[in-house]
């Protein structure tokens, strides 16, 4: 279940496309301004983003560049959406970096295709790891997807992020400086509340096997298995 950041001040543009992106079981987040797109690129690091190139606050070609010097946020796939239909503006967008580029109006089924053809090629090849624990817990990170003891739980990108990082250091104690640093790139104890609320959707897809993840009071978490 990929998550798809769509950043387009016109409403009802963006919920056509999240409609029909919802359609074919994407998640999708909305954001109407390049500020905004940019902090929820930071908090939900999507799958993919679907970026306008006209925009208040901070225009697309800035954001692309911002999203490109960033560690986090450079490897995710852009397509560019935009109005701007002369040759050198598709040229321009792909030149800095874009993975694709269509423009207005466009069809909706179109996008969609786009979107899952570049997510295949983005993320299917690479090598569908699976690590496992001596308490039998296994993750795919081309399906987003955890086995505990034979059963199979789906995560968001988030989740399984969270979830690989305490299981890469299962054991361990991990703070959470050091949990915010590693995924969403920053260490302010002011964003804690992000990885509070991730963390506690995380649990609660785990369910019955929730408990392996402590919570350790005044320094972070760990995940904890049996020796």
């Amino acid at each position: 279940m990929a998550t798809i950041l769509i950043i387009e001040d016109e409403k009802d543009i963006s919920d056509l496309v999240a409609y029909h992106l919802k359609k074919e079981g994407f998640e999708t987040i909305q954001a109407f301004n390049g500020n905004t797109g940019y902090l929820q690129a930071k908090e939900f690091l999507p799958h993919l983003i679907i970026l306008d190139l006209m925009l208040p606050e901070i225009d697309g070609i800035t954001l692309y560049k911002e999203f490109s010097n960033h560690p986090k946020l450079k490897e995710i796939p852009v397509i560019m959406l935009t109005a701007k239909s002369q040759t050198e503006d598709r040229i321009n967008g792909l030149s800095l970096g874009a993975d694709d580029y269509i423009t207005k109006p466009f069809s909706p089924k179109e996008l969609v295709l786009r979107v899952q053809s570049l997510l295949r090629r983005s993320y299917q090849s690479q090598p569908a790891l699976h690590k496992q624990s001596t308490e039998g817990i296994g993750v795919n990170p081309s399906q987003l997807t955890t086995v505990i003891k034979g059963e199979e739980i789906e995560l968001t990108s988030i989740e399984f992020k969270l979830f690989s990082y305490l299981l890469e250091r299962a054991n361990h104690t991990q703070s959470r400086h050091d949990i915010l640093k590693a995924i969403w790139g920053y260490s302010d104890q002011v964003n804690s509340r992000t990885l509070d609320s991730h963390m506690k959707r995380l649990r609660q897809k785990l369910n019955t096997h929730s408990d392996i993840i402590e919570t350790i009071r005044g320094v972070g978490y760990r995940l904890s298995l049996k020796k």
